[in-house]
């Protein structure tokens, strides 16, 4: 009798493996071989150590990308674009060396709800216009505009998943604690936006969802349920770990004390449906609001 053949692992390509592409791997242990894109000798050995094949490449340099093409079956690109500018090159590097030889069916990207501008605090979904009030934004927008055109021009799948703030308590620069513990001020509630959540873990669930049911060319808000303004937020952060609430101050007071980027997050208010990731991406999410992750 001829013994069965070995099923051969799917091969998924992280580009920007930092805390959500770790939680992503945890996930996929045993059933994906992962590859890591990184442009830091320093991050092998962790990479390595977390079950990926490091390979070492920078967005920023279109020659160091040279082998990625036709390495992996799926992309999840979790690498933001640079941090000036109204373009995004390094989406348009990437683009660029998948396409010299067949291989990636799927791509997802990471996107920012950022690419709405301000909304004035309505609910919106997916079909909402996009209008980037900042270049933040608009770097965004130039990313996703090129991965819809690859997607077309290539036949590759691309799910665009539009992330608010990401949180977790033991995420790096993502500890809601650290902004309460600073004293930071948030707008006086006359003042203040909705802002819109996620905890990391389920960002990298909607992620490994994505790879699997995303539709090709299709956007999806990954948020939960809460409903909160950004005051609020805080406000429960500081309550559930016995800190000061954060000082409120007018709009005008904020504009004297605060730089053009922290100003930028208090200019746009709006509330997000995810309907699309528990119908679509059948998303169950495990910290449905801001008060379970916290707990």
């Amino acid at each position: 009798m001829r013994p069965c053949a070995t099923r051969r692992r799917p091969v998924l390509l992280i580009i920007g493996c930092g805390d959500v592409g770790l939680r992503v791997l945890r996930l996929l242990h045993g059933r994906w071989r992962v590859l890591a894109l990184t442009s830091s000798a320093e991050r092998v050995p962790a990479l390595r150590a977390a079950g990926a094949v490091p390979l070492q490449g920078n967005l920023d340099d279109p020659r160091s990308l040279s082998r990625l093409a036709g390495l992996a079956d799926a992309v999840l690109h979790l690498a933001p674009p640079p941090g000036e500018g109204t373009s995004d090159p390094r989406t348009a590097h990437l683009v660029q060396a998948l396409a010299r030889r067949p291989g990636s069916r799927r791509l997802v990207y990471a996107s920012t709800t950022g690419v709405y501008g301000d909304c004035g605090g309505a609910w919106i979904d997916e079909t909402r216009r996009l209008a980037p009030a900042t270049p933040r934004g608009q770097r965004r927008v130039d990313a996703e505009t090129r991965l819809r055109w690859a997607g077309r021009a290539f036949g590759w799948r691309v799910s665009l998943l539009r992330v608010p703030g990401i949180y977790a308590l033991d995420r790096e620069g993502g500890d809601p604690r650290d902004r309460v513990r600073r004293g930071a001020p948030v707008l006086a509630a006359a003042d203040d936006v909705y802002t819109n959540h996620i905890h990391a873990d389920d960002l990298a669930r909607a992620c490994v969802a994505a790879l699997v049911r995303g539709a090709p060319q299709r956007a999806y808000h990954v948020c939960d349920d809460s409903v909160l303004k950004m005051g609020e937020h805080f406000d429960a952060v500081a309550d559930r770990f016995g800190l000061p609430r954060p000082p409120r101050i007018s709009r005008a007071e904020a504009r004297q004390r605060m730089t053009p980027m922290q100003l930028s997050f208090l200019g746009e208010s709006r509330r997000l449906s995810n309907r699309r990731l528990k119908a679509e991406l059948r998303v169950a999410l495990h910290y449905p609001t801001v008060a379970d992750g916290l707990a």
